[in-house]
C-alpha cells in the first residue's frame, strides 16, 4: 500500500500517514496480507477505540485522536435547536433528518426549505448552522454545485434563426457526464489551475484529473439551457424587456465528490459515539488540523466550480461571437462563515440559495418551467436563504417506472422545448410545481426576472450522480 492510497481510505497525511505507512510495512513483513491489511486499516478508522488494546495497532488507533475518547454513548441535546419549516407536504423523512440535525451538540439553527427532499444525512433543501465545526455530509456530495446565468447581446429570434449554430456551440464546447473530460490538447484554461491544489492531499492528488474535466457538465440534473430571459421592468442594469440567455447548473465534478467522500469518512471516524441515523452528520470540530483542511479544500472547490461555468459560458459565448449584457451565479452547496445573532456561525446550505438582504440568486425550475432570478429579503429565521430549486417528487427509478417519453415530448413541444439530451428520470414531472415553490416562500426572496428553457441539454440516460 501506498501514502495516496491510504489517504484515500481516510488516514490524514502527516505523523498519521507516516505511522500508518510503517506499521503496513511491518503487517506485510509478518505475512499478513494486502486484502488482510486493508480490511484492518478501514475498520480501525471508522472506529479506532476497538483497536487502543491491540498491540499491534493500538499506536495508530490512539493517533487517530479524537476517536479514541469519544467511547461515551450520544447523547443528543436536551431541547432540539430552533428550525422552521417553509413549504407544505414535504416528506416525512426529510422533516426527520431535519430534525436529527438539530439533535447533534455543535447545531444551533436550522431550516427547511419548500423544495426539501431527501438527502445524505442533512435533506436537500435543508440549511444548518453550527458552531465551531463543519459537516461535510450537510455541505453536499457536489461541493459548490451552482447554477450561472449569462444574458447575451442576441436578440430572441437567434432560437429560430440560428438554432443550429446555438446547438453547435453547447455540444461542441462542453461535455456531460460521469467521467466527462477534455484532452490535453482541448483542456481549458484557468487561473484557477494556478492556485494551491496541496491544500488537501485529496485536491493534490485529483488536479490533473479537474484540469482535465474543467469546463464539463455533470450527470443527473446538472444542465446546460438556452433560453428567453425576461424582466418586466427595468432592473439589473437592464431596460425591461426578452433577451437571449445560458443558463447552467453543476458543480466540482469528480474532484468534489472526492473531498466530500474522504471528510466524511474521516469525520464519521471520529465520531464512532453516534447512533447509526447520525452518522452522516459527523462533524469536523474547525480547531483542528483535518477540519481546517477541509475548510480549505471546500473553498477550493467553491473557485473550481466558479470557475467550471466560467469556462463552459466563456467558450460558447466565444463561439457565438456574443457579448455578455448580464451575469450572476451563486453556490447552494456550501458552508458559509456568517454572523447569526452576534454569534459568528457556520451556514450549510445544502441545496439552499443565499439570500441576505437585496442578494441576488437563480432558482431553477425543470427542462419546461421557469428558472426565477431572484433577490433576498434577508430573513433570519431561515438563516438567509431559500429554495435552490423546484425539488424532487419521486426516485430516479420511480421516475423510470413512471413516466416515457412518448408520454413527455408533447408537453415539450407544447413549451417549444427543444431537448438535446437527457434521461426519463430528469422529465418535468419528477419535480414539484416552481410556482408553488415560489408562492411557498415569498416572503424569503423577491422574484425579479425569469428564464424559460428552449434548447436543453443533460447527461445522455444512464448517467446518474450521487447527490
Amino acid at each position: 500500500m501506498k501514502n495516496r492510497e491510504l489517504l484515500n481510505m481516510g488516514i490524514p497525511k502527516g505523523e498519521k500517514a507516516r505511522l500508518a505507512l510503517e506499521l503496513v510495512r511491518s503487517a506485510r513483513d509478518i505475512g499478513m496480507k494486502k486484502s488482510a491489511i486493508r480490511k484492518t486499516i478501514k475498520h480501525l478508522i471508522e472506529d479506532p477505540s476497538s483497536y487502543v488494546e491491540d498491540p499491534f495497532w493500538r499506536e495508530l488507533a490512539e493517533a487517530m485522536g479524537e476517536a479514541v475518547v469519544r467511547t461515551d454513548p450520544f447523547v443528543p441535546r436536551e431541547e432540539s435547536a430552533p428550525w422552521q419549516q417553509w413549504g407544505e407536504d414535504l416528506d416525512p423523512k426529510a422533516i426527520g433528518q431535519m430534525e436529527n440535525a438539530c439533535a447533534l451538540p455543535v447545531s444551533v439553527a436550522g431550516a427547511l426549505m419548500p423544495d426539501a427532499h431527501v438527502g445524505y444525512g442533512l435533506p436537500i433543501g435543508g440549511v444548518l448552522a453550527t458552531e465551531d465545526a463543519i459537516i461535510p455530509y450537510a455541505v453536499g456530495v457536489d461541493i459548490a454545485c451552482r447554477v450561472k446565468m449569462s444574458v447575451l447581446d442576441m436578440p430572441v429570434a437567434s432560437l429560430d434563426r440560428y438554432t443550429n449554430q446555438l446547438t453547435k456551440a453547447l455540444t461542441e464546447e462542453t461535455r456531460f457526464g460521469v467521467g466527462a473530460a477534455f484532452d490535453k490538447r482541448t483542456r481549458r484554461d484557468h487561473e484557477v489551475m494556478e492556485q494551491d491544489w496541496g491544500v488537501s492531499p485529496v485536491t493534490a492528488q485529483h488536479r490533473d484529473k479537474a484540469w482535465k474535466q474543467l469546463g464539463t457538465s455533470g450527470s443527473g440534473n446538472h444542465f446546460v439551457d438556452y433560453g428567453i430571459f425576461r424582466l418586466e421592468q427595468d432592473d439589473l442594469g437592464l431596460e425591461a424587456g426578452e433577451y437571449l440567455a445560458i443558463l447552467s447548473h453543476s458543480g466540482s465534478r469528480g474532484t468534489g465528490a472526492s473531498v466530500a467522500s474522504h471528510y466524511s469518512r474521516l469525520a464519521m471516524s471520529l465520531h464512532p459515539e453516534l447512533p447509526k441515523e447520525l452518522r452522516n452528520l459527523s462533524w469536523l470540530d474547525m480547531d483542528t488540523e483535518v477540519g481546517q483542511e477541509y475548510w480549505a479544500a471546500m473553498n477550493l472547490m467553491g473557485d473550481y466550480a466558479s470557475a467550471n461555468h466560467a469556462c463552459i459560458h466563456n467558450t460558447m459565448i466565444k463561439a457565438l461571437k456574443a457579448e455578455v449584457l448580464l451575469e450572476m451565479e451563486n453556490h447552494h452547496n456550501f458552508c458559509w462563515r456568517e454572523i447569526h445573532g452576534g454569534r459568528e456561525l457556520y451556514v450549510h446550505r445544502k441545496g439552499a440559495t443565499p439570500a441576505g438582504e437585496g442578494e441576488l440568486g437563480i432558482i431553477p425550475g425543470s427542462m419546461a418551467s421557469p428558472t426565477f432570478v431572484v433577490r433576498g429579503k434577508g430573513k433570519e429565521q431561515s438563516l438567509r436563504s431559500a429554495a435552490h430549486g423546484a425539488g424532487r417528487v419521486m426516485s430516479r427509478n420511480q421516475a423510470k417506472s413512471t413516466f416515457s417519453w412518448k408520454d413527455v415530448r408533447p408537453e415539450l413541444e407544447e413549451k417549444g422545448v427543444t431537448l438535446l439530451s437527457a434521461g426519463i428520470d430528469e422529465v418535468p414531472g419528477v419535480y414539484k410545481d416552481i410556482h408553488k415553490v415560489m408562492s411557498q416562500q415569498d416572503d424569503l426572496v423577491e422574484a425579479v426576472a425569469r428564464f424559460e428553457p428552449k434548447i436543453v441539454k443533460m447527461a445522455p440516460p444512464g448517467e446518474h450522480s450521487k447527490g
